[in-house]
This record gives C-alpha cells, structure tokens and sequence, in this order.
C-alpha cells in the first residue's frame, strides 16, 4: 500500500468532515457587503459547468454568512460559467489574450536564483490550455463588472473556503481600503485571498489590516475588483502570460490593496486538472521535486471499436483514440486477412483495431455482435464494402474531415461516452513511423528454451500492454548490428562540445544538482563526477550533457565507463516531453555487470499535454563485464517501428511496435548524465564513502536524419520506480 497516498487521503476526509461541521454554524455579519455605494454589492463565483459539486460546496460556505442588514449572503451570489479549456473555440486565439511570455516575468513576481541560473530572463514560455481558459474566464468576469450596476463586486472561484475569524477581517480591511482610497471613492483592486510568491512578495504602507503590494502575490481565487478597476484592466489588456502573474504588473496603475492575512483559501481536497506552463522549467531548475509521472486514474473501458479510415498519410483517428485512452491496433491492408477467432482474440488485447482486414465470416460476426460499435471515415464504409443500413444507428459513426480540429473531439467522444480531452485533435503520426501497429515476433518467431532474464514491474496504462511470456526476447545469435546512415554528429569529448553543451539543470526524482564545474575534459574524453554538496537543497552534485538539437531517429553511439557506487547511475538516452517519449540506457553503479534499458510512450503531436507513466517499461540486461571498468560502446538505434540497443557492436536488445508500448514517434534530444535517484529500488541507497565517483564518455556519434527545430531544453529521465505501486 503507498502510506503517502494513504495519508493523503486520510487528510482530504479530516478536511472535508471539518468543512461540513463548520458549515452548519454561523459564520457572522459581514458589514461590508451591502446596497450602499461604499458596499460590495454582489458576488460571482468562477464555476465549471461540469462541475456542480464545486458550486454547492460555495453556496454552503457562504450560507453561513449575513450581510449588513441581516439578509444571507447567497441573496447577492451568481454563478457565472467559466471557460472550458476543452472547449477548443472558447480558448482558440483571440485579442484578449497573448499565451506567450517570458521567464522574466515569473522571475519577477518571484525571484528565485536557481531559475535565473538555468535560464534567460527572455526564455520563452507558452500558457496551457488551461491556464488559457482561466485567464478567459476572468476577462469575461471583468467585463461583466465594467457593464454591471455595481460599483463592487467580490469575485471568487469555485475551490474556496473561508478561515476562521473571516468575517471581522473581510470589515477591518474594508473599512481600511476605503480609507486609504476615499479620495478615489473605493479601492479598485483588493485581494481577500492569495499567495504569498515564496515569501517574497513585496508589502508597502502596512498596516494591522491590510498592506499595499508591490509585486509577489499569487492565484485569483478572491478578490474584490470596482467597476473602474475593471475598466482599467480591460483596457490594459491582452493578458501576457498567466493571469494571476500578468496582474501583478497591473498593481501601481490600480493601487491594489490584500489583506494582512487571506481571509479566503483555496480547498486542498478538489482535485485539479489544470496544468502549469512553468512547472517543467521549475523541476528542471531544481525548484520543485514534483514531476508529470501519474498514471491515468483508471483504464478507459468502453465497448469494443473496429474503425475504418480514408487511409490517409496520417493516423490521425487512430492518435486520438489512443490520447482517449484506449488501446489501439493500426492495420495497413496487407496483413493477412483476420478470421471471427482471431478478431476476438484481438480485442482481448485492443480496445480498438482502426481498418482491419476482416475476413467476410469476421465481418458478419462483428456485425452481429450488438457489443461492437463502429467508426467510420467519410467514404471508408464503401471501401470496406459496409452497408450503414445494417448496423443500428447507436453503433455508428461517421465522421466528418470538413469541420476544424478544434470541432472533431466533440462527436467522437459523444458517441463514445467520453470526456473531449482539452487537447487540441491531433494530425496524427505518418502512416510510415508505424506508431500502433502490432510488429510482435512472438508467433512467428519459434526459439529454445526461454533464456533466464529479469522483468521489472512496468506501467499499467493504455499505452502498455502486459507483458508476453517469453517477454523480452534474446536476441538470436552474437549478431551484430552495423551503423547505417551518415554521421551527422561526432564529439570525442576531449573538450566542450557545442553539439553537445554540458547543462545546469536537474529533474524529479535526483538526489543531486548538475554543474558546469563538475564535467572535466582529457585527451581520453569527458569525465563527469558526483560529489557530496557542501550547501544547497540537494545533497550531491553531478553533471550532465544534453544536446541542442532534435533528432527523427537515427543511431545514436557513446564510449561509456559507469560511476561506480550504490545509488549511482550513468544515463545515456533520448527523451522529449509534451507528449513524454523515452528511449533509454541506464547503467546502476551498484549493479555494474547489468544495464536497464526502458521506453516510454504518449500519444499525441508535438506540444501535447500527454505526460503519464513513472516506471516506463524496463528490463535488465546482462552485459558479461563490469560497466565500471573499461570503456565499452553503448548504442541506441531508433527507427521506424523498431529500437535496436546494442553493446561493443553486438545487439544485446530489440523492440518492435507494441513490445510492449508503440515506438516513440517525435523528435527527441539526446542526454547523457550521472546522478543519484530518490528512490532506493532502482540503484540502491548512495554510499558516501564511494564519493566523489567518476563516469566517463568519449566518441559520441549521431547517424541517420536530424530536425533542427529547437525545442524546449535538457528534461531528464523520470524516476524509474521498479517496485512502487
């Protein structure tokens, strides 16, 4: 059982049940809110139509309240619905808002050295769809004010709960704003709830109720705005960026006021999926030790789904059934044809198999089975000879090409009972990187007995399937595998290389930080050490290399010695995120004579929120040597539906599409570090007394075809959780 989880919600349930006692009490009178011109006159609360349970469990927190002249609170209370960041028109680009900003402008509301450090005041950020949408929803809030009869108006969103002793605060800064603003008739902008940026916030002309910030304050869950404040910012705009940062810009021009202490909070037990644009460059900074790993909630279950396509250049449908959840099968047309056995076998392990080659017998079957639902391209029902006539209306649907990407989710995920996800639909992956298709050897390839080999718990997601029995094949033979393609990188490693700078950056999960200082350069090639940290928030620090550019597959080669040392491990890999896509070898300096190779799969095109998984898909591998000792030559080759790892020229492992996730299928950056994992199943708990220890790499070489987009820079691997539920 994870205690951590446990705990986690042993405190959710204390929380609530304190929530529902209080709410049955009184919480006072609340002089501020009234009919007068100097009164808050009516309160909106930011909610989700999809999320009722929010909105009530508002109505009961302000139930408990009275207004000046005793009438409830609720009476001034109005719901106004929210954006939907998956509603793709409602956050498609508009005027209002311009989703990207700079480093700069998070390290102005909170500065933070270790940020500046890994990054440029100007590095570029983009918001999330999420982080859209709530920026949406409070412009659409501010021009309701800037249009209303109210001069003030308390806006709240839908995860509030107020603290003790709300009331007599929410009256002393009241009456303060409108003192210090009585020339300006009111205060424009007040905050009753916020966070404090780390403590860094900036407080001017503080008094016991209330201070004047000067930059520092985060989240809009309430606060008071005027009619003119709402102007100002409407006039201000577009929104750069987050909006709870953008306005921190805004505080001069409006002279905004917060409360000594919030008298509002945000509820820690409701869940959230919003996603944050600057968490990515906070857990490479070292800021935060909190990554993207979780698996999703619970496996998609829907009927079984055969669906047919216009057989373009792109799997398109067959992405965004994948990005749903579903367990997906891509066909090409020259399989052999599939009979009724067979195509019940395959949904034993497939949710879903896009333009199958059915036998006739198969078809009939599938047409009669009432459980099976259908999914068809425009004109793709002809192709494969289906007659719509025959199958139920319920059970089919046929998709339209002609309306835009942001409208496509909406009647496939109708028809299929699910949630539109709040990415936008994808282009799909090329037909010929052969993401989904199903390249297992299992039943054509016949070997000896089973060598003895070590499988590690892997991830239980709709991009995993459960391991095959004579999972992970040998490989047949001391075959070797031979470099094809041109060599477009080389780097001896004997100094810096530019194709290969070495980075300051770490990851979730590492015990230690990386710094410049810590890589050195012979004639022999680069050695990289890991040390105990004299001061800072992790205890050791190591090094790392992270190449500038992209790469659409190709082969990619190192000379390696592993540190030596419990704890430790030399990585040398491929990975990008958003979607996350790994492709790895991992050497454990306390198990040197193994190395762990592992992939991980996302579905989705470049720039999609699609993040899960945490242990990957592992497996050991024998070497027959101490990885500690000597040089040896480690490489990865990645290709169109295959990954071939091989050691010293010979292949030590392969995988196809589906063995047991589909081959990442974006360009990707290549990596190479030493550090020391959090958790204690994967390497062991670090020995001190092995510090400081050495990797080595030399020659490290990249064939075959590149992209030379820049994206975002070094993401380190996540933890590999062996045995963590």
């Amino acid at each position: 059982m994870n205690l951590s989880k446990a705990s986690c919600f042993l405190h959710n349930f204390i929380f609530r049940a304190a929530r529902a006692a209080a709410c049955v009490l009184p919480g006072g009178r609340m002089v501020a809110f009234g009919t007068r011109d100097d009164q808050i006159g009516a309160i909106l609360v930011v909610n989700l139509t999809r999320q009722p349970r929010r909105w009530r469990r508002v109505i009961r927190e302000l139930r408990r309240f009275r207004m000046a002249d005793g009438s409830p609170l609720t009476s001034i209370v109005n719901r106004f619905a929210a954006i939907d960041a998956r509603d793709g028109r409602a956050i498609a680009a508009t005027a209002d808002v311009d989703p990207n900003y700079r480093i700069g402008d998070q390290l102005y509301v909170q500065p933070d050295k270790r940020l500046a450090e890994c990054f440029s005041a100007n590095e570029p950020v983009m918001m999330t769809r999420q982080e859209t949408a709530v920026a949406r929803s409070h412009i659409e809030v501010w021009k309701s004010i800037a249009k209303g009869p109210h001069k003030f108006v308390l806006v709240l969103e839908d995860d509030i709960w107020f603290r003790r002793g709300a009331a007599a605060a929410v009256d002393s800064g009241w009456q303060a704003a409108l003192q210090r603003c009585r020339i300006e008739g009111g205060p424009r902008l007040l905050y009753l709830s916020y966070s404090d940026a780390g403590g860094t916030a900036e407080r001017a002309d503080v008094c016991d109720a209330l201070f004047r910030p000067v930059r520092g304050l985060w989240f809009l869950s309430g606060y008071v705005l005027s009619k003119e404040g709402a102007v100002a910012l409407l006039k201000a705009m577009p929104v750069i960026g987050p909006v709870d940062m953008w306005i921190n810009y805004r505080f001069d021009e409006l002279q905004a006021l917060a409360l000594s202490t919030p008298s509002i909070l945000q509820r820690h037990d409701s869940g959230s999926d919003n996603s944050y644009s600057v968490l990515p460059f906070l857990a490479r900074a070292g800021i935060v030790d909190a990554g993207s790993g979780d698996m999703p909630s619970n496996r998609i279950r829907v009927e079984p789904l055969l669906a047919w396509t216009k057989l373009g250049e792109r799997d398109g449908l067959a992405m965004a059934l994948s990005m749903l959840g579903l367990r997906v099968r891509v066909f090409d047309g020259h399989e052999n044809q599939i009979d009724a056995a067979e195509l019940s076998s395959l949904f034993d392990e497939f949710d879903a198999l896009v333009d199958p080659p059915l036998s006739r017998r198969a078809l009939s079957a599938a047409l009669a089975n009432a459980d099976l639902k259908f999914v068809f391209e425009p004109d793709a029902p002809k192709r494969v000879g289906i007659n719509l006539d025959d199958i139920p209306a319920p059970r089919t649907a046929v998709l339209s090409l002609d309306c835009t990407t942001i409208e496509r989710w909406e009647p496939l995920c109708t028809f299929l009972g699910l949630a539109e996800p709040v990415e936008a639909f994808p282009l799909g992956a090329s037909r010929s990187l052969r993401v989904f298709r199903d390249d297992r050897p299992y039943v054509e390839r016949k070997s000896g007995p089973a060598p003895k080999k070590s499988i590690n718990l892997i991830d239980d997601s709709p991009w995993v399937l459960p391991p095959h029995p004579d999972w992970p094949l040998r490989p047949q033979g001391a075959r070797r595998h031979e470099r094809s393609g041109s060599r477009i990188i080389h780097a001896d490693m004997s100094s810096a290389s530019p194709e290969l700078p070495s980075v300051v950056e770490t990851f979730p999960g590492n015990l230690a930080t990386f710094a410049h200082e810590t890589i050195t350069y012979q004639d022999s090639g680069a050695n990289i050490s890991i040390s105990v940290a004299e001061a800072g928030l992790r205890p050791y620090r190591s090094g790392a290399f992270a190449s500038r550019r992209s790469f659409e597959q190709g082969r990619f080669e190192a000379g390696i010695r592993a540190a030596r040392g419990s704890g430790l491990v030399t990585g040398f890999f491929l990975h990008r995120s958003d979607p996350r896509q790994e492709i790895d070898v991992e050497l454990a300096g306390g198990d040197p004579r193994r190395m762990l190779v592992n992939v991980y799969f996302n579905p989705g095109d470049d720039g999609s929120n699609m993040s899960f998984g945490y242990r990957g898909t592992p497996c050991h591998i024998d070497l027959g040597f101490d990885s500690t000792l000597d040089i040896h030559m480690y490489a990865i080759d990645w290709q169109p539906g295959r990954i071939v790892w091989s050691v010293d020229g010979k292949v030590v492992h392969e995988r196809v599409g589906w063995d047991p996730t589909p081959i990442p299928h974006l360009p990707m950056r290549l990596h190479a570090n030493l550090w020391a994992p959090r958790s204690e199943k994967l390497a062991g708990q670090v020995d001190k007394a092995t510090l400081p220890s050495t990797a080595a790499f030399r020659n490290i070489s990249v064939f075959g075809t590149m992209d030379d987009r820049q994206r975002s820079p070094y993401m380190a691997p996540q933890l590999v959780d062996l045995n963590e539920p």
